[in-house]
């Protein structure tokens, strides 16, 4: 079962896509014809997911201003502005924690494009469950291993982290509010084997660069 509650980070500075971002925070940037958090907003009401929170710190009146209570995506939006300094992923995630209400609940990037299927509740015992993609030209060496369903922070053949997991409160409760990276937080779950995670070929892009951006367009057009 999809979960029935999802986040969406938005609160980066996007520096590598200036001068774009300067005025435009990226999840507002349009690929296709439509803001890449409009294409997430899309595709989460139409998987029934109709409570969403959304991350804000750079430029955040112009996603305030362009998404509203997210009623035109057919939504209800939840804002939790973190201020001048963003707050990190795990971070965000423990600063919106009590919008889960103890469930479990669904967290995308704000700054990819992607088709991938939402996933369904990590599975009992479990905290998390991620969805990794083949390595991209720019990022060869990906982020984590595969075997038997499990997420393996060492293995001979390792994939990249989407952005598109399903976690548990639990995963996060007990971090201290503040600036946290994600990673550490996977790596201890991941070695206690409390997490599992998918290979999708569904299409991906992380628009985290002027090129990209410009190539993604390209194949939307």
């Amino acid at each position: 079962m999809i979960p029935r509650r999802a986040m969406i980070l938005a609160a980066g500075r996007g520096e590598r896509m200036r001068p774009l971002t300067l005025v435009t925070p990226k999840p507002l940037l349009r690929v296709g014809g439509q803001s890449l958090i409009g294409w997430h907003l899309d595709r989460l009401a139409q998987a029934g997911v109709l409570e969403v929170a959304i991350n804000t710190s750079w430029l955040a009146d112009r996603l305030h201003e362009a998404l509203g209570d997210g009623r035109a995506y057919g939504v209800k939006i939840r804002w939790f502005d973190e201020g001048p300094e963003p707050f990190e992923t795990a971070g965000g995630i423990r600063n919106a924690l009590a919008f889960f209400a103890d469930e479990p609940f669904l967290v995308l990037n704000g700054d990819v494009w992607t088709t991938i299927p939402l996933p369904s509740t990590p599975a009992a015992g479990r905290l998390a469950h991620l969805v990794l993609v083949p390595n991209p030209p720019q990022h060869p060496q990906g982020d984590f291993g595969l075997e038997g369903g499990e997420l393996r922070i060492t293995a001979p053949q390792r994939f990249t982290f989407s952005g598109v997991a399903a976690y548990r409160p639990a995963l996060f409760a007990e971090l201290v509010p503040g600036r946290r990276a994600l990673r550490p937080v996977l790596d201890r779950a991941a070695q206690a084997g409390l997490v599992t995670g998918e290979l999708s070929c569904a299409p991906w892009t992380d628009v985290g660069t002027p090129e990209r951006f410009a190539a993604l367009n390209q194949a939307l057009a």
